[in-house]
């Protein structure tokens, strides 16, 4: 059977609850899944418990928020199986504390256009470890200003060229995030290259030491799994493939099994994370 190495749970900015999750996996057919939540492994730590139960394998790993300096982008860094997840712990609790003192800002000018009570938010953020935009969204869906999540309210609100309450957060460079994932032990692999246009990157994340190259994903297009492929071929990289899950916290709903990772591919994760204990 194949794997999904890519899924969000409430822990981060997905809307389904980790047990469903590694649930909907099993229900599926999935044998093994990483729950990936954005800047934290307690996603996987929680599913490590419920996959044990459900006989579901579960990956350790998390999505690491990062950023190309060089190119003023966005860059996803998944790591997976590190054995001294301590050593990536520092950035991760960085990021967070960024993004809540961002979200804090930007929920003030949302509350200044859609009287919502505060604690509709929260309420909805419960179990997570912050404040999404997501979370601000369902609030007023529930509220009856909107029914969609990422339809006109949202735009109004977080468009990064006007938004009205649109945020920005301090990430880690990609390079230095890159390093880290290996001192800890890690395996280090893009995340879904073509959503923040990583190419340029990637080549240079390759000399650095990537470890592999999220090629299936749904938002990647059949001529970006062939390039991808290709350079994962070229450099013997890992190419992995995962579904990007978030349930309905999404703009094109995808199921869990989505886009899957072979088992042989599987398998030179966690010889690899090994090697390096």
């Amino acid at each position: 059977m194949s794997g999904d190495l890519h899924s969000h749970s409430k822990i981060s900015d997905g809307s389904t609850a980790v047990d469903e999750l590694v649930l909907l996996a099993k229900n599926k057919g999935i044998d093994t899944i990483a729950v990936t939540d954005h800047d934290t492994f307690l996603g996987s730590e929680r599913a490590a418990v419920f996959g044990e139960k459900f006989g579901v394998r579960i990956i350790k790993g998390t999505e690491i928020s990062c950023f190309d300096y060089k190119r003023k982008r966005k860059v996803h860094l998944l790591c997976y199986m590190p054995s001294r997840p301590e050593r990536v712990s520092a950035i991760l609790r960085a990021t967070n504390r960024s993004r809540k003192k961002a979200m804090n800002i930007s929920i003030q000018k949302v509350l200044r256009a859609y009287p919502i009570p505060y604690d509709m938010i929260l309420r909805r953020s419960a179990g997570s470890t912050c404040i999404y935009k997501q979370h601000v969204m369902q609030a007023l869906m529930d509220a009856g200003y909107t029914n969609e999540m990422f339809g006109d309210v949202f735009r109004k609100l977080f468009d990064s060229r006007f938004g009205i309450a649109k945020t920005s957060f301090e990430y880690p460079d990609v390079f230095d995030a890159l390093r880290l994932v290996r001192e800890s032990g890690g395996v280090a692999v893009l995340a879904h290259p073509a959503v923040y246009d990583s190419y340029d990157v990637m080549l240079e994340l390759i000399e650095n030491g990537l470890d592999g190259i999220e090629v299936s994903y749904p938002r990647a297009k059949d001529t970006d799994e062939k390039i991808l492929g290709e350079l994962c071929d070229n450099h013997n990289l890992i190419r992995t493939g995962g579904t990007d899950f978030h349930g309905m916290n999404t703009t094109k709903v995808n199921t869990i099994g989505t886009c899957t990772t072979s088992d042989e591919e599987i398998e030179r994760i966690i010889a690899l994370s090994k090697s390096r204990e």
